[in-house]
This record gives structure tokens, C-alpha cells and sequence, in this order.
């Protein structure tokens, strides 16, 4: 069990050398009179290398580091209260709802890309020091290597902002991790000062802390950033529709096709409909169109016949009074 515990200890201290970087031999633990049990000799080993360290690096940096997280911090607490309010309010609450809707969402998105605009500008603050560094000769003159290692993360911080916000925000992240890589080996190449890397780290944990934070009040305390007041009534209408009565489900173990509503004239999008049954109303339409057209072209028949059979009948009738009255009697004792 000691040499489990010996084994954590020198593994606790070997991780506080590697965040801290350059020379790990070089980073020596500072005794602790009050060392009596294994687990605290082990965090002291870890604090006091990590310590040690953080004394070196120079007050007014430290602090100007901190008060650049400030920003993060304010940005991923409102960000989780106001999700929090919208994703209340959207689900029809009225508890604990304190904001309306609306303005939780406007704050929310905002909130969101302040967030990842500032993350950009930091990234590229981040890089600006090592040009700062190579200017100073900081470490010698080490050239277009350590230029192009402050021009990567303004390149990158500046291609984020074209994304949608919540995935900016985890490609920000990703870049801040590898960032704080790039500085670890710089520190270890002897660019930067000797506390750099481990100070860099622990900020780089803040950050990423809140990045998370944010990620996971959007995703898991309520709303989403890219929904909207209209958005969510928009569903409680089709959800409305789709518990309403009257409304037919089921299955149909025939083929059925789509057909546009509007070239039917029908009050829907689509019309579904059994296939062939198109084509029998069809046939059935050009049927009765023609019935009615044979009907019309037979009454313009009749209707042109009814002159000839009158004409006809009233030469019959003359000849008939002609035949019968005294002067055509006259005529054919004559003849």
C-alpha cells in the first residue's frame, strides 16, 4: 500500500513538472515540516512544485491575466441563468420564470457571441506575445519559427467567427488547448520565461471551464441559441395539430402517391392518394364530358331539323287547299 501511494506521489509530481515545463529536474519540491501521512506528502509535493513556480511570475501580469478571464466568467453565468429563464418560459412554466422569453433569448445570443468574439481577439492576443517576445529577442532571435507561431492562432481565432456560435465555441477551445501545447514547448525551447507555461496552463483551464459551462447551459438548462419566440409556437402549433380530433392515422398496405395540392385546388400542400385512382376520376371527368357533348351535338341536329319537317308540312298543306278549293277544280275540268 506505501509503495502504491510513493508511486501516486512521484507521478503527482512528475504532472506539476510537466505543466510547469523547461527543465523538470530543475524544478525541486520545497520541504514541508508538516508531511506526517503519505496522501498529504503527495499533495504537497504536487502544491509546492506548482507553487513554486507561480511565485515567479510577476504580480501585475498575474493579476492582468485574471481580470482577462473576467469576461468569461460574466459571459457563462448569464448564459446558464438566462437558458435557464427561456427554457422555462418555452416549456409553458411559470415558476421561477422571471425574465419573458424574448428577452431571455436576445440576452442569451448575445451573451453567446460576445463570448466567441472575445475568445478570437484572446487567441490572437495570445499569439501578439510571442511576436512580443521575438521582437525582444527574448531567448535569442529565433526567426520566422516563432512569427509563425503567433501568426497561427490569429489565422485561427479569425476563420471561428464565420461558424455558428456554440460550434466557434468548441473549436475556440480545441484552440486554446493546442495553444497552451505550442507554449508548453516554447517554454521548454527556452522562448519564454520559466513560469509561462504553467501560467498559461491554469488560465487555459478557467477559460476552457467556461466555455463548458456555456456549452452545457444552452444544451442542457433550457433553450437553444438559434430558437426563436416564433420557432417554439410554430411547434406548439404542429403539436397542436397532431393531438387535435378528428385527424386520421394509420397504415396503408397499398402504393399511394404524392400530388401537389395547389394544381388539385385542394386546401393542402400535398394530397395523398391511392395509386390509380388519379387516373379512374380522370377517365370517369373525360366520360361525362363526352356524354355531354354527344348530347349537345344531337340537339344541334334536331334542333337544325325542325325548319325542314315544318317547310314540308306546310307545302303539304297548301297543296291540300290548293286540291280541294273551286278554282283548282276550274283548272283541271279545263286541262
Amino acid at each position: 500500500m506505501s509503495s502504491a501511494r510513493k508511486e501516486a506521489r512521484t507521478v503527482a509530481s512528475d504532472i506539476a513538472r510537466t505543466i510547469a515545463g523547461r527543465d523538470p529536474s530543475s524544478v525541486t519540491r520545497e520541504p514541508k515540516a508538516a508531511s506526517t501521512a503519505d496522501g498529504e506528502e503527495m499533495i504537497e509535493d504536487f502544491a509546492s512544485i506548482t507553487s513554486s513556480i507561480a511565485s515567479e511570475v510577476p504580480k501585475p501580469v498575474l493579476y492582468s491575466g485574471l481580470i482577462g478571464a473576467a469576461p468569461y466568467l460574466g459571459t457563462a453565468a448569464a448564459t446558464i441563468w438566462y437558458a435557464r429563464q427561456a427554457g422555462i418560459a418555452f416549456a409553458g412554466g411559470t415558476t421561477g420564470a422571471t425574465v419573458a422569453p424574448d428577452v431571455a433569448m436576445a440576452i442569451l445570443n448575445g451573451c453567446v457571441h460576445l463570448q466567441v468574439t472575445y475568445g478570437a481577439v484572446l487567441l490572437s492576443f495570445l499569439g501578439a506575445l510571442h511576436w512580443g517576445m521575438e521582437i525582444a529577442q527574448y531567448g535569442g532571435e529565433q526567426g520566422y519559427r516563432r512569427l509563425l507561431l503567433g501568426m497561427a492562432p490569429v489565422a485561427f481565432g479569425w476563420s471561428t467567427l464565420a461558424f455558428e456560435p456554440t460550434f466557434a465555441l468548441a473549436l475556440q477551445w480545441f484552440g486554446f488547448t493546442a495553444m497552451w501545447y505550442a507554449d508548453l514547448q516554447a517554454t521548454n525551447a527556452g522562448w519564454t520565461p520559466r513560469w509561462y507555461s504553467q501560467y498559461r496552463f491554469y488560465l487555459s483551464i478557467l477559460i476552457g471551464v467556461c466555455m463548458i459551462s456555456t456549452l452545457a447551459g444552452m444544451n442542457f438548462f433550457g433553450a437553444w441559441t438559434g430558437q426563436s419566440e416564433r420557432t417554439h409556437k410554430i411547434e406548439e402549433m404542429a403539436e397542436h395539430q397532431r393531438s387535435s380530433p378528428g385527424r386520421i392515422e394509420g397504415t396503408y398496405s397499398g402504393d399511394i402517391e404524392a400530388l401537389d395540392g395547389e394544381e388539385l385546388g385542394a386546401d393542402h400542400y400535398v394530397v395523398i392518394k391511392v395509386v390509380g385512382e388519379a387516373e379512374e376520376e380522370e377517365a370517369e371527368d373525360g366520360e361525362a364530358e363526352s356524354g355531354a357533348g354527344e348530347d349537345e351535338t344531337s340537339g344541334e341536329g334536331q334542333t337544325a331539323a325542325d325548319p325542314e319537317e315544318k317547310h314540308e308540312k306546310q307545302v303539304e298543306k297548301d297543296q291540300e287547299q290548293a286540291a280541294t278549293s273551286p278554282e283548282g277544280q276550274k283548272v283541271d275540268t279545263k286541262s
